[in-house]
């Protein structure tokens, strides 16, 4: 088993990386490979599952605008996405090849509320019509999570839920905590230089180097704009921007300060810019794209870590994330938001914990502690918005991902539960979650929730 760190921590756009940033991908990936019948006159659209549910919150209907018309996620995180979807909106047709197809963004974006596509929640089906309305061709993609998308031939192949390919080209291919472990032990390399090794294979030093600190630059970045932005959120609910006038009232009296207040600041910060659709980091996804930065930023900014030590803290937390993707999910939609934050949270406490001088069994320790605190955590957004309660539960993942460091650390003991069952417990019970719970907007908070 082998995930990239650079894949698992992408720039791109907000609100959701299974929503946004998955269907953007999906069309882009549609109008690039599919051969154009000649009697194709119109392109339509029909989100599925959870993405026609919270689709209009999560954005979905622009992100498949923006993909049908050639957008990434990562070219969008540079450019003006309301002045860019302005544009696109006016228009009533896009390029396929050497064709020009009708599309109306207002028509052929089908949110169906109905019917779920068994493979997974987070479907979709790209279709060419013919002059008379009749499907030439249809695709079907799947958002999966963190960004990441299979059309209907690569989900027959998946396995937990990975296109799995061989593992024997890497030096170190540890498919669970305990096999990492014990490669650990063997080799007498940190987490963190069995990850480098195995990113060799497929990059060079400077090629992962140069990943790793783009990957810092971007999420400081969006850290720092999240502190400095004021002002009201997109999407009905009101919801006030935070974290600048928490961060103010902090600088205003340092010494008072509290470190849970700090890491709330930062994480708010990235969930707010994440709300407002601009440049963020997933870290593993969108939902959850506060809590690595926020642990991370805090322990550049307050504890002085140096350029190698954010490397090792990103390996580290990748390795994890991996395994977590491997074992299980980091889709809301497919395990509720124990497998967006609850793994984040993971993520985070395993690079902490490196950082601070943890070994191998300290590091396991401190992402199973984060993880376990989140087993059973729901995904129910107040009117499908990665907004309430998602800003401040990142806020709350970072504090349990350095308490979780902290208590490893101090341990002296051998702990009970292991992260691989942890992981195994955490898919036992998203599957066995009600739909209502997993990103659909109809439980929870979603359905408490009275609109004055």
């Amino acid at each position: 088993m082998f995930i990239s760190v650079l894949e698992l921590f992408k720039p791109g756009i907000g609100p959701s990386s299974s929503h946004t940033m998955g269907p953007m991908l999906a069309a882009s990936r549609f109008i690039a490979e599919v051969e154009v019948p000649a009697s194709a006159q119109r392109v339509r659209c029909v989100l599925k599952g959870s993405l026609a549910l919270t689709g209009h919150g999560h954005a979905s209907d622009r992100a498949v605008i923006l993909g049908l018309h050639g957008h990434t996620p990562e070219q969008m995180a540079l450019k003006d996405v309301e002045a860019e979807l302005a544009a696109l909106r006016g228009q009533h047709t896009l390029q396929m090849g050497e064709r020009a197809l009708q599309f109306d963004p207002t028509e052929d974006v089908v949110f169906d509320m109905q019917d779920t596509l068994p493979e997974h929640p987070n479907g979709m089906v790209f279709e060419l019509l013919d002059a008379q309305g009749e499907v030439l061709l249809a695709r079907r993609y799947f958002s999966i999570g963190g960004g990441f998308i299979h059309d209907q031939d690569e989900m027959a192949n998946l396995v937990a839920p990975l296109t799995m390919v061989s593992d024997s080209s890497y030096p170190f291919p540890f498919d669970g905590a305990t096999s990492m472990m014990q490669m650990a032990g063997d080799s007498g390399l940190s987490i963190a230089q069995m990850k480098r090794q195995n990113e060799y294979v497929k990059r060079s030093e400077a090629e992962l180097n140069e990943g790793l600190q783009h990957i810092w630059q971007a999420m400081k970045a969006c850290v720092e704009r999240g502190l400095q932005t004021r002002g009201e959120l997109p999407g009905g609910l009101k919801v006030q921007r935070r974290a600048a006038c928490l961060y103010q009232q902090l600088q205003e009296q340092p010494e008072q300060a509290q470190l849970h207040e700090w890491l709330c600041a930062y994480a708010m910060a990235v969930n707010e810019e994440n709300a407002a659709g601009h440049a963020v980091v997933t870290a593993p996804t969108n939902g959850a794209a506060g809590v690595i930065p926020a642990v991370l930023y805090y322990a550049w900014k307050h504890q002085s870590l140096s350029s190698e030590q954010i490397e090792d803290f990103l390996l580290t937390a990748g390795a994890v994330g991996g395994i977590i993707k491997h074992k299980s999910s980091i889709s809301g939609a497919e395990v509720g938001c124990q497998g967006e934050v609850g793994s984040a949270s993971a993520m985070a406490a395993a690079g902490l914990c490196a950082v601070l001088g943890g070994n191998a069994e300290q590091i396991e320790h401190a992402a199973e502690i984060a993880l376990e605190h989140h087993l059973g955590m729901t995904c129910d957004p107040v009117k499908g918005l990665v907004q309430v309660p998602c800003i401040e539960r990142n806020g709350f993942g970072a504090l349990k991902a350095y308490t979780a460091a902290s208590l490893a650390l101090r341990n002296r003991s051998q702990h009970i539960m292991s992260l691989d069952n942890c992981i195994a417990a955490m898919k036992q019970t998203g599957l066995e979650m009600s739909h209502k719970f997993k990103e659909t907007s109809l439980g929870g908070l979603a359905v408490n929730y009275t609109e004055c």
